[in-house]
């Protein structure tokens, strides 16, 4: 498997983590190698790391093909900031020289891509012996729009572990609404911020925890300008009181227990292309009531009733939809019942099951072929 990996801080090296371990169970018998993506080489503590794919050097990308070439399927994680070059155009280096069967797991089907995204998504979906995205409308675009061949395509769910039961995080102040995950322009923020000073005039107005560190690429790029933009505007709406931003470390049952707290999950992304989600996955898989925007993913996932749904960049409508999951009796119960229905199909032990009947279908048409 191809990826950032931990102890890199990002969704899609814990997305790769929890994948690379839903395949291989011990019930399985199925063994899951890493080749590591990174900037600048790291000491290596995981024993699944096979070798470390370096930015820009060539000596570690043919040992990490030679790595590759012990497996029988090769699956790789696609984003285009993960990879060297313009739009991570390196990864065509890696694709070029693997012999193996290629899964291509896309994080991103852009709807409007750059000439040159376009060219490195082309030639990556060429490749692919399988691509698999996280949404049906992910693959509705690369059907309509990239021309893809819809018998290569795959729709497997993100994945998260179920987080129904279990102790709150201390001390946790309700009504209590929280946005989770690194933090850096594209966000939303502000646009929540503005959302809860709406709502401090409530007799129970809500607590707001904006929880997660900055984005590694962000921070090394612009500090923690983007932060300090955030509680600028807090002093400015006088709500310091009641938005907090957490951004010390949280290990994985310390995360569990903040979103098992919170009673409502707000996603106030910018993006209109967002096709993956593993915040609102997780927020379901926690039979969480959500509040998002019109992103592809929320759009999908909420349609049904775990969530309400609002414009990119509406502050009224954001409030409002909080509003009514805060205060309106029953819906907040209704949406959590909603969420738990939905995580069923979501749930890593499925995802990992279908990705080994999906590996396992190509490994049956090589031999027959």
């Amino acid at each position: 498997m191809v990826g950032t990996y931990p102890p890199t801080a990002c969704g899609l090296a814990t997305f790769t983590s929890n994948l690379a371990a839903a395949i291989a169970t011990r019930e399985s018998h199925w063994r899951v190698i890493i080749v590591r993506v990174l900037d600048q080489p790291e000491v290596e503590t995981h024993t699944e790391v096979a070798v470390q794919w370096i930015s820009g050097d060539r000596d570690s990308l043919a040992r990490s093909l030679a790595a590759i070439e012990s497996s029988d399927v090769v699956v790789l994680q696609h984003e285009f900031g993960l990879f060297g070059g313009l739009d991570g155009e390196d990864v065509l280096e890696l694709v070029e020289g693997v012999r193996k069967p290629l899964v291509a797991v896309l994080h991103t089907v852009l709807s409007h891509p750059r000439a040159h995204q376009r060219f490195i998504l082309d030639r990556l979906i060429e490749a692919a012996t399988l691509v698999v995205v996280q949404s049906k409308d992910a693959r509705r675009r690369l059907v309509t729009i990239y021309d893809a061949d819809p018998g290569r395509i795959a729709v497997v769910p993100h994945g998260a572990e179920e987080n129904f039961a279990g102790p709150p995080q201390p001390g946790a102040v309700h009504p209590y609404i929280l946005t989770w995950g690194l933090l850096g322009p594209g966000k939303g923020i502000e646009y929540a911020i503005s959302a809860v000073a709406h709502l401090q005039d409530r007799s129970l107005a809500p607590t707001y925890i904006i929880a997660g560190q900055t984005h590694p690429k962000v921070r090394a790029a612009e500090g923690e300008s983007y932060r300090h933009k955030l509680q600028q505007q807090c002093r400015d709406l006088g709500v310091t009181q009641s938005v907090h931003f957490d951004d010390g470390y949280h290990d994985w049952e310390s995360l569990r227990a903040l979103v098992r707290s919170a009673d409502v999950v707000l996603l106030p992304y910018d993006s209109l292309d967002q096709e993956s989600s593993g915040v609102l996955v997780e927020a379901i898989a926690s039979g969480k009531p959500v509040v998002a925007t019109r992103f592809p993913h929320a759009l999908e996932l909420l349609s049904r009733g775990a969530g309400l749904l609002v414009p990119q960049g509406d502050v009224q409508a954001m409030t409002d939809a909080l509003e009514r999951v805060l205060y309106e009796p029953g819906l907040a119960e209704t949406m959590k019942a909603c969420a738990r229905r939905e995580a069923a199909v979501l749930l890593w032990p499925t995802v990992g099951a279908t990705y080994r009947r999906l590996i396992s279908q190509i490994m049956a048409r090589r031999e027959v072929a």
